[in-house]
């Protein structure tokens, strides 16, 4: 069962609402070990000193901050904790803000808070009224040894905690060179914002999270499993060639023809497999060998 990374309070006004603080994501990354490609041992890596060469023990260790190029000054554990919060296990709610306010680049991680025993009335109580109001409480946490701003929203039955980017952690999309101004400095065409609409619409959908899955991660694995089946560290493996894009080679675009052909492409295959499956596949053939020219295909390159 998972472990809380701290238990103690969500605090707004004069209630305290007893909670744990528990992990809201789990990594599913395939991980992978470097090795020597002369005999497949594993690479270890080592602390060693810039100027002796020397392997440093974790003890002897310290964190610095380089103020000057070459010049150090060594931060103290106590320094380091002299500085965060003399409370580490609350979130203090300091503001209740509509939700639409804050925007998605400062969403950064995920954690859910669960109820401690009988704090179930004052958990529904915060969780139904953030509901109804539409509202998002804006908190502070300490995780570990350091600060975050945060969000309490909720979800569901949960009260998720997301951690919150500060706006110095930010970019501002302004830094960067983009199209501004109106359609018409573009020459987008009134006919074409008409068929873009159509087409968003015609693939509009319910968000169903579970439709999705980590596609890359499947073949990957795949591949793993072949490898280790064939018993060969350097077995090539075939892999499925992908077809171009019409338009790939060329930077002029027929935005009518290519929303039309979307369009048209939407009506005739709705989405569902079984239409796919009772389309006969001789006259499929036939059409599809008149319409694209026969291409060449390319060849992948693993890397």
């Amino acid at each position: 069962m998972a472990r809380p990374i701290w238990t103690g309070t969500l605090s707004f006004g004069l209630l305290n609402i007893p909670v744990s603080l528990m992990s809201g994501e789990r990594k599913v990354d395939i991980s992978f070990r470097m090795l020597d490609s002369r005999d497949k041992k594993p690479i270890r890596f080592e602390r060693v000193n810039a100027d002796t060469g020397e392997e440093v023990p974790w003890k002897e260790i310290v964190k610095a901050f380089e103020y000057d190029k070459g010049s150090y000054v060594v931060v103290e554990k106590e320094d380091i904790a002299s500085a965060a919060p003399q409370t580490h296990e609350s979130v203090d709610v300091e503001a209740f803000v509509d939700r639409d306010e804050i925007g998605v680049r400062f969403y950064e991680k995920p954690y859910i808070l669960v109820p401690g025993k009988k704090a179930e009335k004052g958990y529904v109580l915060l969780r139904e009224t953030l509901k109804s109001t539409g509202k998002v409480g804006v908190a502070r946490v300490v995780i570990r040894t350091r600060e975050y701003l945060c969000a309490v929203i909720p979800e569901a039955d949960a009260l998720v905690l997301m951690l919150l980017r500060y706006p110095q952690e930010l970019v501002e999309p302004d830094e960067y060179k983009l199209p501004s101004g109106k359609t018409g400095d573009y020459r987008i065409a009134a006919k074409e914002t008409e068929m873009a609409k159509n087409l968003i619409e015609s693939m509009s959908a319910r968000w169903k999270p579970d439709d999705y899955h980590d596609e890359f991660r499947k073949r990957l694995e795949a591949i793993i499993k072949k490898r280790v089946k064939a018993k060969g560290a350097t077995t090539k493996i075939a892999s499925e060639e992908t077809p171009e894009h019409e338009d790939a080679t060329t930077n002029v675009v027929d935005f009518m023809a290519l929303l039309q052909k979307s369009l048209d492409s939407k009506k005739r295959t709705p989405a569902k497999k079984s239409a796919a499956r009772k389309a006969p596949a001789k006259k499929t053939a036939r059409k599809t060998a008149k319409k694209a020219p026969a291409k060449r295909a390319r060849k992948s390159t693993a890397r």
